[in-house]
C-alpha cells in the first residue's frame, strides 16, 4: 500500500486590484506591483532618504574608528580624555593643512619688493678720498731791505744753487752778482729788442748783456729766450763757478769776478754781507 501523501492546500485567491486608467504610468513610477509611498516631510523624510543614511552610517563608522585609534595608539598623553586626545589631533591636522597650503600656493610679492640689481646704497659706501693739492710754498717775506720781487729772485737762485748741491759759500758769491749785475731783477736788453718778448722786470742797456746776471748771448751763455729764465740763468752761472779751481778759497769779489770778467771787478765786494742775510733766510 503506497505511503500516504498529504493533500495539497489550496492557497485563497487573491482578488484582482482594480486599476486606474493611469496603472501603467503608476507602475513605471513606483515598479511593478509596488504602490506609491506617500511623500515624507522634515527631518525625518531627509535621514529616511537613501543619500542620508548612507552618509549618518559613514559619519558613525569614521568616529568608532576614530575611538578604536585612540584607545589603541599611545598619544604621549596617558590618561587624558578622548575628547582632549580627538581635539589635539583635529588641531594638528588643521596645522598641516595650513602649512601645505601655504607651501604649494606662490605667494604674491609686490613689485616694490622685489630687489633689482644695482649699485649698492651710497650709505654703505665710503667716499674715496680726493688727492690733497700740495701746498703752495709761502713766498719768502724779504729781508736786507729787498723787495717782494727781488726776494722772489734770490729765491730761485738759492734753489737752484741747492738742487745743483753748490756749497753756501757758492750761494752767496751768486746772490752777491746778481746784486751787482742787476740788483736781483730780470732785466731785457734795449739792444734786444726781441729779449722784451720774454717775461722781464726793467731794462737795461749794457751791449747785449740780459737778465739776473746780464750774461751776454753773444758770448755763448745761451740764447735771449734761455738767459731771460731765471733758474736757467743761474744754473749757467753755477757752471761756470765750479770749473774756477780753487773758487771756495778766493773771495767773493775775486770768485765773482772770474765768471763774470767785469770791468769792475771790486764792485762786488759791497753785497757780500747782504748776500749772506739773504743766504740765511732762503736755507
Amino acid at each position: 500500500m503506497p505511503p500516504h501523501t498529504p493533500a495539497p492546500q489550496q492557497t485563497p485567491e487573491t482578488p484582482p486590484v482594480a486599476r486606474s486608467a493611469h496603472a501603467t504610468s503608476d507602475e513605471r513610477r513606483v515598479g511593478r506591483h509596488r504602490a506609491p509611498e506617500p511623500p515624507r516631510r522634515g527631518a525625518r523624510a531627509a535621514l529616511a532618504s537613501t543619500p542620508a543614511r548612507v552618509a549618518l552610517a559613514g559619519t558613525v563608522t569614521c568616529c568608532l574608528g576614530l575611538l578604536a585609534f585612540a584607545g589603541t595608539h599611545d598619544t604621549g598623553r596617558r590618561g587624558a580624555p578622548v575628547s582632549e586626545v580627538l581635539a589635539d589631533r583635529a588641531e594638528a591636522a588643521d596645522r598641516a593643512s595650513r602649512s601645505l597650503d601655504r607651501a604649494g600656493s606662490p605667494v604674491a610679492v609686490p613689485v616694490t619688493q622685489i630687489p633689482t640689481a644695482g649699485p649698492a646704497p651710497s650709505a654703505t659706501r665710503q667716499p674715496r678720498p680726493k688727492p690733497k693739492k700740495p701746498a703752495r710754498p709761502a713766498r719768502p717775506r724779504p729781508v736786507a731791505g729787498l723787495t717782494q720781487a727781488q726776494m722772489d729772485n734770490a729765491k730761485v737762485i738759492v734753489d737752484v744753487g741747492v738742487g745743483m748741491k753748490v756749497p753756501r759759500r757758492g750761494l752767496i758769491v751768486a746772490i752777491a752778482t746778481a746784486m751787482q749785475e742787476s740788483n736781483l731783477y730780470n732785466l731785457a736788453s734795449d739792444v734786444l729788442p726781441e729779449s722784451y718778448d720774454h717775461p722781464h722786470q726793467g731794462s737795461g742797456s749794457d751791449h747785449d748783456s740780459v737778465g739776473l746776471f746780464q750774461q751776454r748771448p753773444s758770448s755763448g751763455w745761451g740764447t735771449v729766450a734761455q738767459l731771460m729764465r731765471p733758474a736757467y740763468a743761474a744754473r749757467a752761472f753755477y757752471a761756470a763757478l765750479l770749473e774756477v779751481p780753487g773758487w771756495q778759497e778766493l773771495s767773493v769779489t775775486a770768485a765773482a769776478q772770474a765768471v763774470q770778467i767785469s770791468a769792475f771787478p771790486d764792485a762786488y765786494a759791497p753785497h757780500e754781507q747782504r748776500a749772506t742775510t739773504v743766504v740765511a733766510a732762503l736755507t
